[in-house]
Parts: C-alpha cells; sequence; structure tokens
C-alpha cells in the first residue's frame, strides 16, 4: 500500500507531512475524521513521539551498518572511535528523521491519532452532577 501526503510535492520534500495521507490515490477520511477528534496538544507530542521513534529506529540501523568498521575515519582505530562513531550515527538518524526521515514516523503518527481517537470515543462521557 503506498501512502503520499497530499500536497507533499508543493511542500519542501524537509519536512515530514503529518496532514491528511492518500492512500492508494484516495484521501484518507478516517484519518481526517480522527484528527479532529483528537486535540492540538495530543496531536503535536504525538509528532514529537512518532519522529522520536524514526529517530531510534535510524539510529540502530546506522549502528548496525558502522558496526564492523575499523580503522576508517578521523580517527582511526583508536578507543575513542566506538564513542565518536556511536555520537555520529546517534547525530545522523536525528538529522534524518527531522528531515523527513524514511516515512515511518508519518506512519507512527497515523496510528497513533487513530488509536487516541478510537480511545476517546469508547471512553464515557463524565457527567455532570446534578444535586437535587
Amino acid at each position: 500500500m503506498q501512502t503520499t501526503p497530499i500536497g507533499a510535492a508543493s511542500r519542501a520534500a524537509s519536512k515530514v507531512d503529518f496532514n491528511t495521507h492518500v492512500i492508494n490515490g484516495r484521501p484518507d477520511l478516517e484519518f481526517a475524521a480522527a484528527l479532529q477528534k483528537v486535540s492540538p496538544k495530543q496531536q503535536a507530542k504525538a509528532k514529537a513521539t512518532a519522529t522520536d521513534f524514526e529517530g531510534m529506529f535510524l539510529n540502530t540501523m546506522f549502528s548496525e551498518m558502522t558496526a564492523g568498521l575499523k580503522g576508517d575515519g578521523p580517527f582511526g582505530d583508536t578507543p575513542g572511535t566506538g564513542i565518536w562513531r556511536s555520537m555520529l550515527t546517534e547525530q545522523y538518524s536525528k538529522s534524518f528523521a527531522h528531515a523527513g526521515g524514511v516515512g515511518i514516523a508519518s506512519e507512527v503518527y497515523r496510528s497513533m491519532i487513530m488509536k487516541q481517537a478510537k480511545t476517546q470515543a469508547a471512553a464515557p462521557t463524565p457527567q455532570a452532577n446534578t444535586q437535587s
């Protein structure tokens, strides 16, 4: 299933688009309805969490890619190379995630919003206390 943000071509490619998605050429109206049920504060928190999740995933991938490297780079094969490389991959992953990543953040965000909307719909509405 291919998902593409609406208007993605007109937006800057350096930002993750968390708006309504298009799935197989059609707007994701279920997601649009869920966004209406979730507060902007919860949406912002979900965006940050989704981006952080993608950053952690990318950090794991970059760490595995560089795990076998020995002796290359500015520090050669010294004891500090491992620490330097781990900090470098962490920064790479954060930069990739904030620049748009590989598409994981938008799908995680959609899942979180859908779950929150369903949770809020299923929660009983508080009734006003009336005294007679």
